[in-house]
């Protein structure tokens, strides 16, 4: 008998991790399939997503979604949900990718691990059927975990896998997976509270920021959004650090022409100017500093430079009103 090879879109979320297994219990091949998406903090917590697909046992494939993705992400067809979510329009991109990598590798058929119902946006009835018909797959995408909630896919047609082993799981309750978890004899996996940082609220209005006032955006600039408190003077970014951590990231990405700044010899945030640097904005990220160090001072010296903090600023503090007025 022919031996089956199929794709699993391959999050690293538990919905994932068991549509796999059940999968793999039919004796289908997988290969695991995984968009790293800057958005995306599914397996934070865990030991990586290499180590979630080497306890199931299949092998890994990691496909970057891409600089196409922002431009998606900048005005998607669907539109977005209740943030910069533009949750229909991601499926559809990532499904078009793995439909031509199933090609290549020689899949047989596509699976998730969408579960009806599960999510507002992406995975009602009639959401899943505008993916299938603009991704051109439809009855070609498998859903082990919802499958008797829909009509027969091809796949189970042609008898590639068996239906009756397939679940009708429905709605946000997590009970039916994480019982289904407990009977595999799956221990580990990620907390139901992970996801997409485009439904965070904060972070979406930093990226609508950024959309506002950079025409062309890159991974980078998406990537420094998690990074530290922002900050927006006309066309100015000023990103000041939260911890060490940050502060150390911050000099990492910062580019060559940014400031930086900092309150010298007392516990200080690194602050990083973007943009024209005139003697406004510059006093600005300076109080900004002075505002997150440690000082008790009314007045304040920041340093700050290009590659090296050789200038030096004497600011006053700013009240908690005019950091506000300028937080993104």
């Amino acid at each position: 008998m022919k031996k089956y090879k199929a794709i699993s879109m391959f999050s690293g979320g538990l919905d994932s991790i068991l549509s796999t297994k059940l999968m793999l219990n039919q004796n289908i091949d997988v290969v695991a399939l995984h968009f790293s998406n800057p958005f995306c903090f599914c397996v934070e917590g865990l030991k990586g997503i290499e180590e979630v697909t080497k306890q199931l046992g299949v092998p890994l494939k990691k496909v970057d979604v891409g600089i196409g993705y922002l431009r998606m992400l900048k005005n998607p067809k669907h539109g977005y949900g209740k943030n910069l979510n533009p949750c229909i329009d991601c499926r559809i991109y990532i499904l078009k990718k793995a439909k031509k990598i199933a090609v290549e590798l020689k899949a047989d058929f596509i699976f998730t691990g969408e579960v009806l119902n599960e999510r507002p946006m992406s995975q009602h009835r009639q959401a899943m059927e505008i993916i299938e018909n603009e991704t051109g797959l439809k009855n070609k995408i498998l859903r082990p975990l919802s499958a008797k909630l829909f009509p027969q896919t091809d796949i189970e047609k042609q008898g590639i896998v068996d239906r009756s082993q397939l679940l009708a799981i429905n709605g946000r309750s997590r009970k039916p997976q994480i019982a289904l978890a407990k009977k595999f004899g799956i221990e580990q996996y990620p907390s139901p509270a992970g996801g997409c940082l485009l439904t965070c609220k904060e972070y979406s209005k930093k990226l609508n920021d950024l959309f506002d006032h950079k025409k062309k955006i890159s991974i980078k600039d998406v990537t420094v959004l998690k990074i530290g408190r922002h900050f927006r003077f006309n066309k100015n970014k000023i990103i000041v650090g939260r911890n060490e951590e940050e502060n150390k990231q911050l000099i990492v990405t910062k580019s060559k022409i940014d400031y930086f700044f900092e309150v010298p010899n007392i516990g200080s945030p690194t602050t990083i100017l973007k943009g024209p640097k005139t003697k406004k904005v510059i006093e600005i990220a300076a109080k900004l500093t002075a505002f997150y160090s440690d000082s008790k001072n009314i007045k304040n010296e920041v340093k700050f430079g290009k590659e090296r903090t050789d200038k030096t600023i004497i600011v006053k503090s700013p009240d908690l009103n005019e950091v506000n007025d300028l937080r993104v």
